[in-house]
């Protein structure tokens, strides 16, 4: 390398740079001086002279060059230098190291981009004759921008320490392209390949998907540049998104690709439109490029544009007379893959004469309106139209900017939006033509095959961002703008400005405006629900992404002018909007978007907000009556009539938009009576899930009874009926949460007042399951807590405590199994109602209750203190009971047990009556001895029967009752020994003998237990000899 005392004199240069010294680099000054000192290396006579022939300001120098410096640059500029080596044998090396200095890329903005993916790994990207960098792109730029290999090569450069900036430079700085080549930088194919194999291997995992997105932007920044390297560049990115094995896995499994990983193939897709698109492209290279994508194309693992399922649309991406395939039956049309609109758009040219007036000038206006035809080439103004596919023309959009087109994007995104806005009034008028027959036969038609959000083109996306882009005011792609930049409207926020000079804008008109205008013309359009699960989460998610956007914009009158004009077209367009009158059952619902126009219109027109709001509640597909396709296909009106009843895999989303829109007026319209109730309707009307319902009756009573001010009392009655209507959906279905319901909803009912809740417990049957009315309703509303809330007096208290009886009673005869003992409870302090529930139980207790149930009863009745009544019911259960020999540990051993002791307590008359029921109810040995050892351990009770004494003698087990008792129990000891024996093994042998042991205490209780017992141990030994072990056992305790 050439060192900087070694150049030539100052004197004997012929040529001239401007700002550069004798021993100067480009870009330094003479000293180290700093740029506003004007000591610069040429002396102050040049800079007059210069100044006198007009060359440079006064004050400016002007330094010449050598002439090996201007040959040097001029061969670097033309040829790489390893060319330059392979061409000519010798070369002074003096001339080489200027040829390499020179060979260095002068341009920040291409070696910033060039030199770091900001992957973190090695840049595949080396400049012509320049360098390339070192491994290691930061992965904040923001926060190492100056750690950067380019960042580090400039500051070298400005330093004028060329050996050193080589050496920070790739292997070989030397490779590259002539001036002549398709780009002019060398791309390392191989580390491209390996980079985007490297992160699809991930998966998703270490921020693979962020890393991809970042090589899509860098293709997007070259096509912006006009560099040819970024359709070789994801030429090789989509090779291995082609070759990821992850693709016939999932399609041999049947599974759905991921979420992220499907977006990622979105943009591969539009990065292919882009690129077929470029005004400029060669024939040779768009063949080349369509040869490509169809092979691609044809590969059986090739995602298809919607995810999971074939698209059943038409081809409408082109829309000019190229398309062929238009009418194409469906049934033999394959799937639409992701590239499938890129191979059609290569039929797409950009010849038209009034398209290219269009885009290469703001002055394109034709004021001779004639409106005599649908595709007018002007508007009534003499602004231009372009009448195509609306995706289409928007890709056209996307292709002008992406391939550094700002102004001509800009031009013919605003020619886009006027044909839009024309033909929207075009609608109107003609809907108004055919309204009243439409309204008539209560069915609409969809006027759009594609929405245009979600659409895989994006296009309300592009004409947004197209638009907003042109209302930065500091946005460098618009420096030579100077015409749409004029005047600088009043600032909307920190970004955005309205500019409203341009010529095919109306007076108050900006960028601004135009961009929300479009946003809410697409936002409003009715479309069909798509096809598959990818495709419907995208148009849900692509709304809220556009909503999102416009929620930045401050609005002010001029955008609020927009809001209302937009909002009374929608409601008045019919089938041309999705707020019209009558939209087609599985249209795109509006709730999301409607939300966002009711919350920016309400303060400025709130009527027209409700009736936004109130039009958007809909949700057709859940109506068994809703409308359907138009069969007869009006005039100008396209109608799809699809044959298929698609499945909704967005509902649940869907539905919990349509409750946040509902949860929004209700809020709004807190202490407005009039608009409570038509918010209340709508939503009985149109929400048909009980949850949500739910949701939005806890929203309500909440807002109502808010800690700092007042109740509100008729929200607080919106609030009670939403709670009524969930009780209606619920009474029949399952729902885990209806017990919380209810309980909700007497807390509800208790704060709207005593009336409130008398008319729920007088309409209880329409309402709550018997048990819940009992159990939970009329028991809450009795209690000591409600009657402290609500300050009730005597008269108050006796007509709730009468509702109440009234329901338990009626709840009793409907299901008394469940509802006796409640009704019971409620009715204690009215004697006669008291007695009603008494007989109730009575009368079904011979068929509908269980002996659990009645046990429940009657020891409540003992409890209460009506023993003869508890007595009663105790041997009505034990009717229903059968004990077997074996269930020794049944859960109703103790009612039995007590119902006994309580016979035993009421006299021996009492006793003798049950014990026969016993005997037949209970057959276990064990129960029965228990039974038997109780009542011969005290007298009967000391006052029977009509309080007649007993005579206080212990009963006698040779008389009946007990001897009765006495027998049934040796009997079923007995039985329960040789059904023990039967499959007895030897662990449960001591058991066994301990229970032989307890069954000779109950023999010998008779007179002639004794006898009965050795006979009974004899008879043992004979039939069971054969079990010798425990026959031994037997003498060894028995004898």
């Amino acid at each position: 390398m050439a060192e900087r005392g070694q150049l030539p004199p100052a004197a004997k240069r012929l040529c001239c740079r401007p700002g550069y010294g004798s021993a100067c680099r480009p870009g330094q000054r003479a000293g180290g001086a700093g740029p506003g000192s004007g000591a610069l290396c040429a002396g102050p006579s040049s800079a007059a002279a210069a100044a006198a022939l007009g060359l440079l300001p006064l004050g400016k120098t002007q330094s010449p060059e050598s002439l090996l410096d201007i040959a040097a640059r001029k061969v670097a500029e033309k040829w790489p230098f390893q060319r330059v080596e392979e061409r000519f044998e010798r070369i002074p090396e003096p001339v080489q190291r200027r040829i390499v200095y020179w060979s260095f890329p002068r341009s920040e903005r291409e070696i910033c981009m060039y030199s770091s993916f900001n992957t973190g790994a090695d840049d595949p990207a080396a400049a012509a004759g320049g360098v390339a960098t070192a491994p290691g792109g930061a992965a904040d730029p923001a926060a190492d921008e100056n750690r950067l290999p380019f960042r580090r090569g400039i500051a070298l450069l400005d330093g004028g320490c060329v050996d050193n900036v080589l050496q920070v430079g790739a292997p070989d700085p030397t490779a590259g392209a002539s001036i002549d080549d398709e780009n002019c930088w060398h791309l390392d194919e191989e580390q491209v390949q390996e980079q985007v194999k490297l992160f699809l291997s991930q998966g998703g995992y270490h921020g693979s998907g962020k890393q991809l997105n970042l090589l899509f932007a860098k293709v997007r920044e070259m096509l912006k540049m006009r560099d040819s390297n970024g359709a070789r560049m994801l030429t090789l990115i989509t090779e291995q998104f082609m070759a990821d094995p992850r693709l016939s896995l999932w399609r041999q499994q049947g599974t759905a690709m991921t979420d992220k990983y499907r977006q990622l193939w979105d943009e591969l897709g539009a990065l292919w439109m882009c690129i077929v698109l470029n005004p400029h492209c060669k024939l040779e290279q768009k063949s080349s490029w369509l040869k490509q994508l169809k092979k691609w194309n044809s590969v059986d693992v090739c995602p298809w544009e919607d995810g999971n399922h074939g698209n059943e649309l038409p081809n409408l991406t082109n829309a000019l007379p190229q398309g062929a395939n238009a009418n194409q039956d469906s049934s033999n049309r394959p799937h639409r893959t992701v590239f499938t609109r890129a191979i059609e758009a290569c039929d797409l040219h950009w010849q038209d004469s009034h398209l290219q007036h269009i885009i290469s000038s703001d002055l394109y206006t034709n004021y001779c309106y004639h409106d005599d035809t649908e595709n007018l080439l002007f508007d009534s103004q003499g602004w231009p139209l372009w009448h195509e596919h609306v995706p289409t023309a928007c890709a056209r959009v996307d292709a002008l900017r992406s391939h550094g087109y700002p102004r001509e994007a800009l031009r013919l995104a605003i020619a886009i939006v006027n044909t839009l806005r024309r033909q929207q009034q075009k609608q109107l008028e003609m809907f108004r033509a055919q309204k009243k027959e439409l309204l008539h036969r209560g069915v609409t038609s969809i006027t759009n095959l594609e929405g245009w959000v979600g659409h895989p083109l994006d296009p309300i996306g592009t004409l947004f961002s197209s638009l907003m882009e042109a209302c930065r005011v500091d946005d460098e792609s618009f420096h030579g703008f100077s015409d749409f930049t004029d005047h600088v409207g009043q600032c909307k926020s920190l970004e955005y400005h309205h500019l409203p000079a341009h010529k095919l804008f109306e007076e108050g008109e900006s960028y601004l405006t135009l961009a929300v205008e479009v946003a809410l013309m697409g936002l409003g359009q009715q479309r069909i629900m798509p096809d598959g699960l990818y495709a419907q989460e995208k148009v849900c998610r692509n709304e809220e992404q556009l909503i999102s956007k416009l929620q930045e914009i401050e609005l002010d009158d001029t955008l609020v002018k927009i809001f209302r004009k937009q909002a009374v077209f929608l409601l008045e367009a019919g089938p041309y909007s999705g707020l019209g009158e009558v939209i087609h059952r599985e249209s795109v619902p509006m709730h999301t978007f409607a939300k966002y126009l009711f919350t920016s219109l309400l303060p400025h027109d709130a009527e027209l907000a409700y009736k936004t709001a109130l039009r958007a509640m809909r949700l057709l597909v859940l109506e068994s009556t809703a409308p359907s396709g138009d069969m007869s296909r009006p005039h100008h009106i396209a109608s799809v009539v699809p044959n298929r009843y698609p499945r909704w895999f967005t509902l649940s989303h869907i539905e919990s938009q349509q409750c946040e829109l509902a949860s929004t007026m209700l809020t709004a319209a807190k202490g407005d009576v009039r608009k409570l109730e038509t918010v209340l309707e709508s939503i009985q009307k149109n929400i048909h899930s009980s949850s949500h319902i739910f949701k939005l009756a806890q929203d309500a009573f909440k807002i109502a009874t808010l800690l700092d001010s007042l109740p509100d009392i008729t929200l607080l009655k919106v609030s009670l009926e939403l709670g009524l209507q969930v009780m209606r959906m619920t009474l029949s279905t399952l729902n885990w949460r209806r017990r919380e319901m209810v309980r909700w909803l007497v807390t509800c009912a208790t704060e709207v007042g005593v009336y409130a809740l008398d008319s729920i417990m007088q309409n209880w049957f329409t309402l709550f399951t018997p048990t819940e009315a009992t159990s939970i309703v009329a028991t809450t509303v009795m209690s000591n807590s409600t009657i402290v809330r609500l300050h009730l007096d005597c008269h108050q208290q006796e007509k709730l405590a009468s509702s109440a009886r009234t329901l338990a009673l009626q709840c009793a005869m409907k299901d008394p199994q469940n509802c006796a003992l409640s009704a019971l409870t409620l009715c204690e302090k009215d004697h006669i109602a008291f007695e009603t529930a008494y007989q109730i139980v009575l009368d079904a207790a011979t068929t509908g209750m269980s002996y659990s149930q009645l046990f429940t009863i009657a020891r409540y009745m003992e409890h209460r203190g009506y023993p003869m009544r508890a007595y009663k019911l105790a041997t009505l259960a034990m009717t229903h009971l059968n004990l077997s020999y074996n269930q020794d540990t049944h859960p109703a051993i103790n009612d039995v047990l007590w119902a006994c002791a309580l016979s035993h307590s009421l006299g021996k008359n009492e006793l003798a009556a049950i014990i026969p029921l016993v005997v037949k109810s209970v057959k276990c040995a064990t129960v029965l001895s228990d039974i038997l050892r109780r009542c011969t351990l005290t007298t009967p009770g000391m006052v029977g029967l009509h309080g007649r004494r007993n005579s206080g003698k212990l009963m006698s087990l040779d008389k009946a009752p007990l001897r009765q008792l006495l027998d049934a129990t040796i009997g079923a000891y007995i039985n329960t020994t040789h059904s023990r024996l039967t499959h007895i093994s030897p662990r449960h042998y001591s058991e066994f003998i301990e229970f032989l042991s307890k069954a000779r205490e109950t023999f010998l209780m008779a007179h002639d237990g004794h006898i009965q017992f050795t006979q009974f141990i004899d008879n043992l030994k004979q039939i069971y000899k054969g079990k010798k072990k425990l026959m031994m056992l037997v003498r060894e305790r028995f004898g």
